[in-house]
């Protein structure tokens, strides 16, 4: 009768260590291995959801572009006034938008010109915008191709809480070189902090250029006529660097003297100056 329970025993123990051996062997294989994360690949649509070609001739669309009026220097200590539905500022002639800055007395400025935005008509929250035009030249004109938030959902300062991205930017002091910026709380030109990136193209005011923004939740990156020259990622790391989260609306405007533009003084000889922009385009992100 001992026989059984000896045989039992060590059925018993055997089993036992081939558990045990099974256990130790899955225990020791290393799991597998996290798959890196790549980082996002945007694309755009390729038909523009929002447009103007310009090829009515008059004033422009009024469905499509409001005005910012006035001569109060607009925080840059500008010089010329800004006008509304004035055909002599602002006009569509073959084919173009003609923007033009005049040597006039003018509501005690003494130069006048336009500055037209989308706001309430086209604001936009990421996308590819493309806009071909040809600058004014010589000295004291500040053509500029750019966007501003269509609300104020940052900070206690509408500006530069809010961000500014500037598609292009050009001072006729300095004629072979455009600049694309951008203006946050954390990075702007008055704390010495602002992202800028700059090109020499010595053509732009004697030649058509496509100016071009890809603006997408990871970064903003600038070219002119498909060339890259001006990179600004999103670091992650609050709206005081990245308030590039919420709409935006485009300016187009010459803008005379101030701050920038002013730095050489003024050459009165060189007006009447224009502006003149074939065509904005902007493209959807893909989602």
């Amino acid at each position: 009768m001992k026989i059984p329970f000896i045989s039992l025993s060590l059925f018993t123990l055997v089993f036992s260590l081939a558990c045990q051996k099974d256990e130790t062997i899955v225990a020791s294989v290393p799991p597998a291995p996290t798959p890196p994360t790549l980082p996002i690949t945007y694309e755009f649509e390729s038909t523009p959801f929002w447009s103007d070609e310009f090829n009515k001739d008059g004033l422009p669309d009024a469905t499509k572009w409001g005005y910012d009026v006035g001569g109060g220097g607009w925080g840059n200590n500008e010089l010329e006034y800004y006008t509304k539905e004035n055909a002599k500022n602002a006009r569509i002639e073959s084919g173009n938008l003609i923007i033009e800055a005049i040597k006039e007395r003018f509501e005690n400025r003494n130069y006048t010109s336009a500055r037209l935005v989308t706001k309430g008509k086209g604001d936009f929250l990421y996308g590819r915008f493309e806009i071909k035009a040809k600058l004014p030249q010589g000295r004291g004109t500040w053509p500029a191709i750019w966007m501003l938030a269509s609300e104020s959902n940052y900070g206690t300062s509408y500006w530069p809480d809010n961000g500014e991205i500037d598609i292009m930017e050009h001072v006729g002091y300095d004629p072979n070189v455009v600049h694309s910026s951008v203006h946050t709380k954390a990075y702007y030109h008055s704390i010495g902090t602002q992202r800028t990136g700059k090109t020499n193209v010595p053509t732009a005011m004697t030649d058509f250029h496509v100016y071009r923004v890809d603006w997408t939740p990871q970064k903003i990156e600038a070219y002119i006529d498909g060339n890259l020259f001006f990179t600004f990622e999103n670091e992650n790391s609050g709206w005081q660097r990245w308030p590039f989260d919420k709409k935006q609306h485009l300016l187009l405007n010459i803008a005379i003297g101030g701050d920038w533009g002013g730095q050489k003084g003024i050459d009165d000889s060189v007006f009447p100056q224009k502006m003149l922009v074939d065509y904005v385009r902007v493209y959807k992100l893909k989602q």
